[in-house]
C-alpha cells in the first residue's frame, strides 16, 4: 500500500511539474480545491431519496469515482504541500476517534461525543 501511494504521490508531482503548476499548489489554493471537489461529490447525492440511492449510484458509480479521487489526489497533494504524512495522520485522527467514541458508550448511536450524556465519576 505504501509503495503505491508513493509511487501516486510521485506522479501526481511529476504532473504538476510538468505543467508548471507547483506555484498554484499553495496550501490555500489546494485546500480549497478539496472543498469544491467534496461539493461536486456531495452534489451527486443531492435531492435523492434513501429509496433511490441504489439506482442512483449505480447510474452515477463513475461519477462518483471521478469525485472521490479528486478529492483524495487535492488532499495528498496538500499534505504534500504542507510535508505531512497522510497515512501517518491518519491512523493517528482514527487513534484520537477510537478514544472519544469508545464501543461501549458509542455503539449503535450516531450522536457526536458532546451529544452524550457525561459519565458519572
Amino acid at each position: 500500500m505504501m509503495e503505491k501511494l508513493n509511487d501516486l504521490l510521485e506522479r501526481l508531482r511529476k504532473f504538476k511539474r510538468d505543467r508548471d503548476w507547483e506555484k498554484y499548489h499553495n496550501p490555500k489554493d489546494v485546500a480549497i480545491s478539496v472543498v469544491i471537489e467534496a461539493s461536486e461529490l456531495l452534489e451527486i447525492f443531492q435531492w435523492i431519496e434513501p429509496s433511490e440511492l441504489p439506482t442512483v449510484v449505480e447510474e452515477r458509480m463513475d461519477r462518483i469515482k471521478d469525485e472521490i479521487a479528486d478529492v483524495f489526489l487535492y488532499l495528498l497533494s496538500l499534505c504534500d504541500a504542507l510535508n505531512l504524512d497522510i497515512l501517518k495522520i491518519s491512523f493517528e485522527k482514527l487513534e484520537k476517534n477510537e478514544k472519544k467514541y469508545p464501543v461501549e458508550r458509542f455503539k449503535g448511536t450516531r450522536r457526536k461525543y458532546n451529544e452524550f450524556p457525561l459519565e458519572d465519576g
